[in-house]
Parts: C-alpha cells; structure tokens; sequence
C-alpha cells in the first residue's frame, strides 16, 4: 500500500537511537543562525530550532549526529508511576502511599502511616476500579484550592483581580496567564512543596500587571515573593519528573 504524503512527512521525522523510534520536532526561527538541540524530558522528544532558512535533511542529520546524547538524555527519563494501591507519590512536597479502603463512600483524605516508620497515605473509598480517576480528581481539586487562596493573597498586594482561574495538565509549563486575565495552572503543582506553589501564584499574578518577562516583572514577582529563585531552581531540576505521574 502506498503511503500519504502525511505519513511521509511523519516518518521522516523519527531517528533511530538504540533501536527505539524517536520523534523530532522541527521549529525554524527567524533569529537562530545555527541549529539547536534540545531533548523534552517531559515527552521524552527531541526538539530542533533551525535557522529560518534551515532544510529539514539537515536538520535531521544533525539530529542524528547527536544520537549517544540524546540516547543518555533520554535515559534520565523516570518510568511512570500510575494511581494505584500502594504507590508511592508526592503531594505538597512529601512522599505519600495510596491505598484504597475498602468502603462504597466517603471522601478521599490523608491518614498517618499504617506501619512506623512508613509514609503518610492517602486514602481512597470507593470502588477500586475508579481509584485513578477519583484520586486525579481529588489532586486536581486540592490544587485548585491552594493555588486560589495563594492567588487570592497574591493579587490584593497588587490591587489586582483576575478573571478566572482554571486547573489543568500543562506539559509544557506550570501556569499561565492569558490577555483575558485568566490564570492557568497545572494540577501537578499540589505534587511540589508548597513553596514552590506559592511561587509558581505569585509569578502568574505579577503577570496582570506585567504581561512579560522584563526587569519590572521579576521586581514584581519579588515583592510578593522575595526568595523565589529556590522555587524556580527546584523546577527546573525536579519539575520534568513530576510528570511521570499518574
């Protein structure tokens, strides 16, 4: 069978490294003058800005070029973690069991360790087969819950107010705001410690008063949160995992 110009172009984007199919993005800039590699861990993709005049064959040669690098990035990628009995996942900052109780109701909540010395749990009710979806669920409204009290302190410092705050799963960043004045999280930050958080709120408000990333910005941000450069360090290097679960 033949195969589309769509399937084409698809597969002359993947390398080769180790065996293991490998997707590249392509992006061609306007001010790049070489090309650039950069691997998402978070997606487990190879990215590639190319100059505006930049061809697509050399772009994947250099890709290729660059095949142990990228094979030793690519191996700093945690395995998953999914919601189920007895995993171990953050939540504010501190590892935590999940365990599933076996009662038809009640609501989720956080219990001490059932052995000492042991993790705090969270505790989930219900039928087991819906224990994934419910515990997302209950991430997500804790989330929610935090972020908008944060937000809330943040924005009367600035006199400011935003339009809505949503709640949902970024890969590519932790919170924005739009020109709306809507202020978007990802629920995966209820997984960090709460300083990290209350940073990620504060960097967001400062954005109703400053739509950028200037010298006004940051001194807007540090007025509401003057030691903010741990929290910033601390995603960087340990952000990418949290998205291994669930």
């Amino acid at each position: 069978m033949a195969l589309t110009s769509r399937t084409r172009a698809l597969l002359s984007n993947i390398i080769d490294i180790d065996g293991r199919p490998v997707p590249v993005k392509i992006r061609h800039h306007a001010r790049a003058r070489r090309y650039i590699l950069k691997v998402d861990l978070t997606r487990g993709e190879v990215c590639i800005t190319a100059p505006k005049r930049g061809s697509h064959k050399q772009a994947m040669a250099f890709a290729q070029s660059h095949s142990k690098w990228i094979g030793e990035r690519l191996a700093e990628i945690p395995s998953t973690v999914g919601f189920c009995e007895g995993a171990e996942i953050p939540f504010q900052g501190r590892a935590h069991t999940i365990r599933h109780v076996d009662q038809k109701r009640g609501v989720i909540h956080v219990g001490p360790p059932t052995d000492e010395g042991g993790l705090p749990e969270i505790l989930v009710p219900g039928d087991p087969n819906f224990l994934e979806r419910r515990l997302t669920d209950w991430l997500r409204a804790q989330a929610k819950q935090e972020l908008s009290l944060r937000v809330a302190q943040h924005a009367s410092a600035l006199d400011v107010r935003p339009a809505r705050i949503t709640i949902r799963d970024q890969s590519s960043r932790w919170g924005s705001c739009s020109q709306s004045r809507t202020l978007s999280f990802s629920w995966r930050l209820i997984l960090t410690p709460p300083d990290v958080l209350d940073y990620v709120a504060a960097h967001e408000v400062a954005h109703l008063v400053h739509m950028d990333h200037s010298k006004s910005f940051w001194k807007c941000v540090a007025t509401l949160y003057p030691n903010y450069r741990p929290a910033v360090k601390w995603l960087e290097e340990q952000g990418p995992s949290l998205h291994r679960y669930g």
